[in-house]
């Protein structure tokens, strides 16, 4: 998971679309969970920790991480967001707090992480049958299974022991390194609230979490007692080394932009915490995303798309001026600065309505940001957000941030992704639904050749994945609510940012100077920008 400095709640139960996922149950014995996992798919490692068995599973969907306690537990694969975990149900696991739940994130490449193939929430249940003799055998059977995964699971892990302990583990389960520094089994710093870190920061709670760490409020008591965000990552060597990368870069932003005048979100400090590397923020509000999903997925107004999408535009133009690609624009790390609202009651849709006071956003998370001069990685990008040259593995540059700024405006309009799916080639046929034909030229580069059949894309309409996709997407102009000059000038901007050959895609730069911004651009000429001097303006 691209990290992002709030965390994105995890929804396995409902889907981006708001239909309830199914549920399948299956029954199998502890002996049997190697041939569950091998017909998951390919290749399991297991590690064992005291009565938990773990295990990692490398799917043809991406890497799903099952952990087994006592006879009953429910696995999630990737689900709706990107979230992808592990719930447990301990009604058997004398050992366990009744009512306590935990999420397991793996760590995954960015392009898994809104990756929605494990929509489906799968149980599996073990039970013992049979007389007492045979129950106390089988557990014994189990006891022996287990002994003999911990066995192999040490001997493969060798000298390179991870890290992996938990809070609610006894004392001697965990790893100590100083008398008052621990980490969880995770790598995560293990931490309460009011600890001090560095005798300046105090903290106050959790914020959110994810593969790459924690990120928490903070008191900063040389500031005074101003509220800042820190981020906490994980003492792995890999979240460190990316880490300290997003922190050049946030140094780079900070002295460029020194008067703040791009809505990029401002890093106030950071330091080493005992092998951990911890990142002061200025505190801000939920992401776009978030507020989105607490508002039932309603679209935003056009008067606030457009403020946003002004500042979106600025920050990441500022950044590709400066010869910086972020590579991981998304809703999640889109924060509002303050994300206060109105409340109004909907009476067609009998519910209340979450209105914002203040539209302004920063863009965070910038550690995928890549230079020019550094080496391209073949993928980048979240999936919902990704260019048509990555997938095709055409090589990509700045425009294909210009991309991600399209999917995520017209995510806003409609409240949902534009492209639902977790398939490359399936997303392509989307993209031909919504957008039109791919480019000839484009199809007989790429070196996806498995994509293409005869200069065209290998798609098949009439299979249930073509139907599929024809219901769940239409032309892009199908989804406009009115017609007015608004909503045209809008269409007409995301059709630009969403032009397949990257010669012809528009520039953030031409886009600033597109109709649909104008009103903006005369508000920031004739003095400061604001939003409130902006929305006189409009009307």
């Amino acid at each position: 998971m691209g990290p992002s400095l709030l965390r994105r709640p995890a929804s396995a139960s409902q889907s981006r679309s708001g239909k309830a996922n199914d549920s399948f149950t299956f029954d199998f014995s502890i002996h049997q969970i190697k041939q569950v996992t091998v017909h998951i798919e390919t290749r399991i490692a297991a590690e064992f920790k005291g009565n938990h068995l773990h295990k990692s599973l490398w799917t043809a969907s991406g890497l799903i991480k099952a952990k087994v306690l006592s006879t009953k537990i429910r696995v999630i694969g990737y689900n709706q967001r990107g979230r992808s975990g592990l719930s447990s149900i301990y009604r058997n696991a004398s050992y366990h707090h009744r009512d306590v739940q935990k999420n397991y994130y793996p760590t995954f490449p960015p392009e898994a992480h809104r990756d929605p193939s494990g929509d489906t929430e799968t149980v599996f249940r073990s039970t013992f049958t049979g007389s007492k003799d045979e129950r106390l055998a089988q557990q014994r059977e189990r006891k022996q299974s287990l002994y003999r995964v911990q066995r192999s699971s040490q001997h493969r892990r060798g000298h390179h022991r991870s890290r992996r302990h938990s809070d609610s583990c006894p004392r001697n389960h965990r790893r100590r390194r100083s008398r008052s520094v621990e980490d969880d089994e995770e790598g995560h710093l293990i931490y309460h609230s009011g600890d001090m870190l560095r005798e300046r920061y105090e903290i106050v709670c959790t914020l959110g979490e994810g593969a790459f760490g924690k990120v928490v409020e903070c008191i900063d008591h040389s500031n005074g007692g101003a509220h800042i965000a820190l981020k906490i990552i994980k003492s792995n060597e890999r979240y460190r080394e990316a880490a300290l990368s997003e922190v050049e870069v946030l140094e780079q932003i900070n002295s460029i932009d020194c008067d703040r005048r791009y809505a990029c979100v401002r890093m106030l400090d950071w330091f080493d915490h005992h092998g951990h590397v911890c990142i002061a923020f200025e505190l801000l509000g939920l992401s776009t995303y978030d507020f989105l999903k607490e508002n039932n997925f309603q679209p935003f107004s056009i008067y606030h798309i457009r403020h946003m999408a002004y500042q979106i535009i600025r920050a990441v133009r500022f950044l590709h001026k400066n010869k910086l690609t972020h590579t991981d624009l998304k809703p999640e790390n889109i924060l509002f600065v303050n994300s206060e609202y109105n409340i109004k009651y909907n009476s067609k849709m009998r519910r209340d309505e979450r209105t914002l006071k203040n539209p302004d956003v920063k863009v965070v998370d910038f550690g995928n940001a890549t230079y020019e001069h550094e080496h391209h990685t073949s993928v980048v990008s979240t999936r919902h957000y990704r260019a048509p040259e990555v997938i095709l593995d055409l090589g990509w540059s700045n425009s294909c941030d210009v991309w991600s700024v399209g999917c995520i405006l017209i995510e806003y309009y409609l409240g949902s992704t534009l492209f639902q799916t977790h398939d490359s080639k399936e997303h392509l046929a989307m993209m031909e639904r919504v957008l039109g034909p791919l480019p000839t030229h484009m199809l007989q580069k790429t070196r996806k050749h498995r994509y293409v059949h005869h200069d065209k894309l290998d798609w098949d309409v009439h299979s249930s994945s073509g139907r599929h996709v024809r219901k769940q997407c239409k032309p892009l102009r199908q989804y406009m609510a009115s017609c007015s000059s608004d909503h045209e000038q809008l269409f007409d901007l995301i059709e630009r940012m969403l032009e397949y050959d990257v010669t012809k895609r528009i520039t953030l730069s031409e886009a600033l100077e597109h109709p649909f911004l104008d009103c903006l651009r005369k508000s920031k000429s004739r003095g400061a920008w604001s939003y409130k001097r902006s929305r006189i303006i409009e009307r």
